[in-house]
This record gives C-alpha cells, structure tokens and sequence, in this order.
C-alpha cells in the first residue's frame, strides 16, 4: 500500500485517463503525508455483533486487508460487492424507461443499473476508465434483457455531460431518469493536509458534477421524468477525515431539495438516497489495508451494506408507480436510525 509515483504511471490517453492519474497523485500525497507521521494508537474493538436481516447472509467483518489505488476496481475486490439481488422480483416498474446512471460500472451505480434493467428499463452507464468493470455491468444488464451503453469520460467536464446525455438520447430515443452517483473520496487526517487540487477534485466530481449532469439531462426529461442523487450519512452527521466529502454530500442533500422546487411545476420529481457504508471500490482506493479490515463495523448493523441492499431505494425513488408523490426527499438507508 505505498506511495505510486506520477513517473510511474504511463501516459494518458484520454482526459478521464488523466484525471484517474490525477486522482492517484492525490492519493500517493496523502498516503506519504500518513506514513511519515507517529502512527495513532491503537482504537479499542467495537465489540459489536453484525446484524443480517435480509432474504440471505451478507459477509461481515472482519473483511480481507486490501488495497487499491484509484479510482478503484470492483473486480479486484475480495469480497466481490454483491449486486445482483437475486431475490428480488422485477415487475416492470421502470418498462422501456431509459435511465442513465453516474459511476455505473460498480459499487452502488452497477447494483441499481441492474435492478433498473430487471424492471424494464435501458441504461447508460458513464464512468471514468473502469473499463472492464463497465463491461462486467453492460453483460449483467443484457442479461436482464436490456440494453446497456458505455460511456467513460469525467463528469467534472460540462462538455462531456452534454455529450453523455446527447449519446444515450442519439442511442435511445429519449431519457427518463438521471441517476448522479458518480464520486470522488479521499480522507485526509486534518484540514491542513488537504491540498487545493484534492479540494477542488472533490467538488468539481461530486457536486459540480451533478449540476452538468441535470443541466444536460433538463433538455431532455419529460413530464414525468426524475431525478435520483447519491448522497450520504456524511452529509448528514459530518465525517472528520473526509472534511470536503462530507461537505459535498451536504451539498448534493440542498441541491436535492432546491431542484425538486425548481422542477415541481415540470412534473420532475428529484430525491435523494443517502446511504450508510457500502461495500464498494470506493473505500479500498480510500484507506490502508487494515482500516478496510474494520470498514463498516462501527454502524448500526456492525457491518457494511452490499451494494444489493441499498439500490431497491433507487427503484422506489426512479418509479413513478411506486413514487409520484414523493419529492425533494432524503431517504436514508443507514441500517439504523438517523436521529
């Protein structure tokens, strides 16, 4: 798990090639910046038993060490997050909708474009350079007899969101759903060690990001249309190593809010999913192998969700027979309560 020097990394051969190069120096900073510090003593066990209420078990803690640089590969991870849901029904809630999903090629995104699929529903996944990921997700899509796009590029870039958008309208005939998830975290120890390009990697992903990608999907969407946006239990309670994480979350929760009174007059609905720890590349490209270890351990079920437990939410949200009333909501799936 030490530092990958920029020398190392090959060429660029695409904008979101460089901005994964990008995100990797942010990571090798941080890593190098935490390895010359006195390490921290150790914390006590929670001592908390896991929680399993669903259909079927989930894998608990302690989960393999492991490590990843960024932006992380689903493919790579051991445990493999579980997606599929195999117990859930589809019913054509979303019937020849056409979705597109932000950070689609795994983790949270690849679980809800699956189940969107298996309601009826044709998806577009945008994702940085995941490549063989997106590709994992585009077969488990076709599986479920529906058609899959890719499209990789960076939603930092307005230019590439209007032409996400243009490409799965050109491919689809029409749009229906947005679903902004894409995202970028990386934990820093004190707001001193977060860096101005770290900073801005965050906001410009997470936040702006999901302006470009409503801006460009307004000119489509119809009555009747909406809006999903990932959020997080760090938007809510705060997180104190992910300062400007935390803080887009907070942000994706207000905008969440504001666009749904903006649009409500358009019949588009906007909600939000704000989850509690999720079993995802996200977090093995975000802390050492022993943190990963514990990752999830100190929630309410004493463990971390799999991706297959929260998407159901994005369903209820992205259907309009199971959700036309509701609007500029904030459901929290945390395994616990939120107050």
């Amino acid at each position: 798990q030490g530092a990958h020097p920029m020398a190392k990394e090959k060429k660029p051969t695409s904008p979101a090639e460089g901005t994964a190069a990008k995100q990797r120096a942010i990571q090798d900073q941080v890593e190098a910046k935490e390895a010359a510090k006195t390490p921290a003593s150790k914390k006590a066990e929670t001592g908390k038993k896991p929680v399993q209420a669903g259909t079927r078990r989930q894998p608990e803690n302690p989960l393999p060490v492991q490590h990843q640089e960024k932006p992380g590969h689903e493919h790579e991870l051991d445990p493999r997050p579980r997606y599929q849901a195999p117990d859930y029904k589809g019913s054509g809630k979303l019937q020849d909708k056409v979705a597109i999903v932000t950070g689609g090629d795994s983790g949270i995104g690849r679980a809800v474009a699956v189940l969107f699929a298996r309601e009826g529903a044709h998806v577009a996944i945008v994702y940085l350079n995941e490549h063989e990921d997106a590709e994992e997700t585009r077969a488990a899509i076709e599986k479920e007899g529906r058609r899959c796009l890719l499209v990789p590029g960076d939603v930092k870039d307005a230019t590439f969101c209007d032409g996400a958008v243009a490409a799965t309208v050109q491919a689809f005939g029409k749009l229906d759903v947005l679903v902004n998830n894409a995202a970028f975290q990386m934990h820093t120890q004190s707001l001193e060690d977060l860096t101005d390009e770290h900073l801005q990697e965050t906001l410009q992903t997470n936040i702006a990001g999901y302006f470009h990608m409503a801006r460009a999907a307004l000119k489509h969407l119809p009555r009747g249309g909406c809006i999903v946006n990932s959020g997080s239990e760090t938007g809510l309670f705060g997180s104190k190593q992910l300062l400007d994480y935390s803080a887009t979350k907070g942000a994706i929760h207000a905008f969440t809010k504001s666009l749904a009174s903006n649009l409500l007059e358009r019949g588009i609905r906007v909600n939000c999913v704000a989850p509690g720890p999720v079993w995802t590349p996200l977090n093995p490209a975000d802390r050492s192998a022993k943190e990963v270890a514990k990752f999830g351990e100190s929630s309410d079920m004493g463990r971390p969700a799999q991706p297959e437990e929260i998407s159901p939410a994005y369903v209820f949200l992205a259907s309009p027979v199971c959700s036309s009333y509701v609007n500029g909501v904030v459901l929290p799936v945390m395994g616990g309560p939120t107050g």
